[in-house]
């Protein structure tokens, strides 16, 4: 059992699951962890298995906003015989929440549970699997935002703990070298929301490329920079230059 074995947080479903099935067709082996999208990560495996066979990967499921459910997967991932043998070669921050709501009736739990999804979750994870990620010379990458720097109407909620994710990792880069790599992944007009498609139109037409990006752009790059050891403390704006206009 040779193979590297990376998790991806909040993996059912778009990007995270486009990144965990471009993995598995790559050879690694994906703890494909999720809260409630566990009948499509079972899919997204068992559709994964009948292309690269069995042992390509393992859903996880725990709600990253209780502490003991946090505790159990990374005790879950740990325990794993992969991971028991040849550590951890990648981290995927990916799991997020959003929505938009304005700020005088956005409620102090629901920041404070955004705040614990976006960074202490990451946080912990990283810090708890440590061991496993320095003895496999692993990458750490988070899915940020490229919101940074700007203000979004009823986003404050959001942005400002992707704002947090973002310096974590940058921070984390530092810290951990030079044994694991820790790079951001910033997505662009990739996947509109249901709520937020006139918003997603207005911005394309500020995209020098002229269009949207696909999920599998996000996998590419999330596979790129887990697959570069010399490559740590970047964002990688996957916006088809929407951030040379938009200042």
């Amino acid at each position: 059992m040779s193979r590297r074995a990376v998790l991806i947080t909040g993996a059912g479903q778009r990007l995270g699951a486009a990144t965990a099935s471009r993995l598995m067709d790559e050879g690694w082996f994906v703890f494909i962890h999720v809260n409630s999208s566990l009948d499509a990560a079972q899919k997204l495996l068992e559709e994964s298995m009948t292309r690269n066979g069995n042992g390509c990967g393992h859903v996880l499921q725990a709600d990253l906003t209780v502490d003991s459910q946090l505790q159990r997967l990374v005790e879950d991932v740990k325990n794993h015989t992969i991971v028991a043998q040849n550590g951890l070669a990648g981290m995927v921050h990916n799991a997020s929440f959003y929505s938009k709501s304005k700020f005088e009736e956005t409620s102090l739990e629901t920041y404070r549970n955004l705040n614990r999804l976006h960074m202490e979750a990451p946080y912990f994870l990283t810090q708890e699997l440590l061991p496993e990620l320095k003895a496999a010379e692993g990458a750490v990458v988070g899915i940020v935002d490229t919101s940074w720097g700007k203000a979004w109407e009823g986003l404050s909620h959001y942005t400002s703990s992707k704002a947090g994710l973002r310096q974590l990792m940058l921070n984390l880069a530092g810290e951990l070298s030079p044994t694991v790599t820790v790079n951001c992944v910033a997505p662009g007009a990739i996947m509109a929301a249901d709520w937020e498609s006139e918003h997603f139109t207005n911005v394309l037409k500020r995209v020098p490329m002229g269009r949207s990006g696909n999920a599998s752009d996000i996998a590419a790059a999330v596979h790129h920079l887990l697959e570069s050891p010399h490559l740590s403390g970047q964002v990688l704006h996957i916006d088809g230059g929407w951030s040379l206009n938009d200042t």
